[in-house]
């Protein structure tokens, strides 16, 4: 999941090369810089689900690559066994071992295989069971989030990161080139999302209205909010450092959709030698909008 709004944060990377296939096991140091970047927004969730579901016995955490999100639950729920899922085994092996670093490997799990039909093999039911920008990477969303309702206990909630806005890292003129980068980058990243979307096997055209799939998976009591990060410039080491990796794997997905001009500003951006790189230019920022969407099941 790359942290855009939809993919290009979380870690799950768009543009990956020039097709939509996904290495996800290389990805798994940007996975953790980034999701370890974007923790206060995780935190402000986190509370508010808090608020939401009261002292859940089991956590799922449902395509939790390297796992920073999984231990980040451990520590808002102390209470709580949380079992981190995902299909790339290496990455569950970082959870484990940060798990361990954090001192919760004793309520901490991992569970390696396909979404959503892994999920059979939880010995219980599941009181939170949390999909931080994972469900866009399954064929059948609507197949997968009725899968995921079925796992639930009576009262269980189902939280769902998906949507938000796409992230900003510059002003619209950065004196480089045309103004208003970013937006075009956005819509070359929309196109490789739709591809991406469309190669998925069993891939199904879905509205992406969260709540109505949600209802329709047999879930009540919808809720929506949003929950802003919010990084200003100057920006520190490890945010220029996300905004390099991402502009990089843009480069790298999309670049030669770009116009002549806008993909040598892009280059300047990403150049270190270049006084106008984001690697030291003085206005470089993070700024994004994660939404998350919840359901219970009825008791």
């Amino acid at each position: 999941m790359a942290h855009h709004h939809h993919d290009t944060g979380h870690g799950h990377g768009r543009g990956h090369g020039h097709g939509t296939d996904i290495d996800w096991n290389e990805l798994g140091p940007l996975l953790e810089s980034q999701a370890e970047l974007f923790r206060p927004a995780y935190e402000q969730a986190m509370a508010w689900l808090g608020g939401e579901v009261a002292e859940p016995g089991l956590i799922v955490d449902a395509g939790s690559g390297p796992g920073v999100v999984s231990c980040l639950f451990a520590e808002a729920f102390p209470g709580a066994r949380v079992v981190a899922v995902d299909a790339t085994a290496p990455l569950l092996e970082r959870a484990r071992a940060r798990a361990a670093r954090q001192g919760v490997a004793g309520r901490f799990g991992t569970l390696a295989g396909e979404l959503p039909e892994v999920l059979r093999q939880l010995g219980r039911p599941v009181d939170l069971l949390w999909a931080g920008r994972s469900l866009h990477h399954l064929g059948d969303q609507r197949a997968a989030l009725t899968a995921f309702a079925e796992r639930l206990a009576p009262g269980g909630t189902l939280a769902l990161l998906e949507g938000g806005l796409p992230s900003r890292f510059l002003p619209r003129d950065i004196g480089v080139g045309r103004p208003g980068l970013q937006a075009r980058l956005d819509a070359l990243e929309e196109e490789w999302f739709a591809r991406m979307r469309a190669d998925l096997p069993g891939s199904v055209a879905e509205t992406e209205d969260w709540p109505a799939l949600l209802a329709a998976a047999g879930l009540g009591h919808t809720r929506t909010r949003t929950f802003l990060l919010d990084l200003p410039a100057p920006a520190s080491d490890r945010a220029r450092a996300y905004v390099t990796a991402h502009l990089s794997r843009l480069r790298d997905g999309v670049g030669e959709s770009l116009d002549a001009e806008d993909r040598a500003t892009l280059d300047r951006l990403l150049d270190p030698l270049d006084p106008a790189s984001v690697h030291v230019r003085p206005d470089v920022f993070v700024l994004g909008a994660y939404t998350v969407h919840t359901a219970v099941r009825r008791a």
